[in-house]
């Protein structure tokens, strides 16, 4: 298959030369960060793959895991929507009245 790209002429200018000094095509460079790119690319839900599922989950937990570690103190989101669902109740009462 055949796509257009465009690159910023500085950019461009230094993969080639980068890619000549290795003696590489563009194409075949570009054929090989692609290939790369994908193969870091994590395993999703649903994937042929057998046991992808579970790697997924256990990737995502452990992200959910770190996150949580940076957050600082304060009230849960389950806090926080149970409070505002009890002054938006109360809101809706006044506005009957």
């Amino acid at each position: 298959m055949k796509t257009t790209l465009d690159i910023p002429d500085g950019l461009y200018r230094r993969i080639k030369a980068a890619a000549s000094r290795r003696r590489r095509s563009l194409r075949a460079l570009t054929i090989e960060l692609y290939r790369r790119w994908l193969a870091e690319q994590p395993a999703l839900p649903g994937s042929a793959r057998k046991g992808s599922r579970r790697d997924w989950l256990e990737r995502w937990m452990r992200q959910g895991r770190a996150a949580c570690r940076g957050a600082g103190a304060g009230p849960s989101a389950r806090e926080i929507v149970h409070r505002d669902r009890g002054r938006l109740e109360g809101n809706d009462r006044r506005a009957r009245r």
